[in-house]
């Protein structure tokens, strides 16, 4: 564990990097279209507050599913999703809605309560990969399924 000083200072590093990168990123600037792999934005519902926050991930596409991810183990957004998983993200600068199934050391599940057998069988494969590379790495991960995918 980082010392609290530490701990700020790379708090206050990335909510000004973040501060940056944002409206590019939600403008479509390094978004995974292309290429597999980029950059979105993806807007939370805060768990505790209830206040709406924005932060760019880096993701990659499968298929029409979003696999996001961070480099930082301090990170509220995944906890944030699974409390709230309705999410909106932003791709290639279109702004979209999402189902959001966290998986990641302490993250309980949604409160949809949907275990990796009760997902859609896309979802729950994908989740079973990265579930394991979560308890060996110890990283957190967020599957976002596209809102009209998830009526399907």
């Amino acid at each position: 564990m980082l010392n609290p000083v530490l701990e700020r200072l790379e708090a206050d590093f990335f909510r000004g990097l973040n501060q940056i990168v944002e409206p590019l990123v939600r403008a479509g600037l390094g978004a995974p279209v292309l290429f597999p792999a980029g950059a979105i934005v993806i807007e939370t519902l805060g768990r505790k507050t209830g206040n709406l926050s924005s932060v760019p991930l880096m993701a990659a596409l499968v298929g029409d599913l979003v696999v996001v991810s961070t480099v930082r183990r301090h990170s509220n957004w995944l906890k944030n999703l699974a409390g709230h998983p309705e999410v909106r993200y932003w791709l290639g600068g279109r702004e979209r809605e999402a189902i959001a199934f966290a998986i990641g050391p302490g993250i309980e599940g949604n409160k949809r309560k949907k275990t990796i057998v009760e997902m859609p069988q896309r979802v729950s494969c994908l989740a079973s990969a990265l579930k394991q590379h979560s308890s060996i790495f110890g990283t957190g991960f967020a599957i976002l399924m596209p809102r009209e995918a998830s009526t399907k």
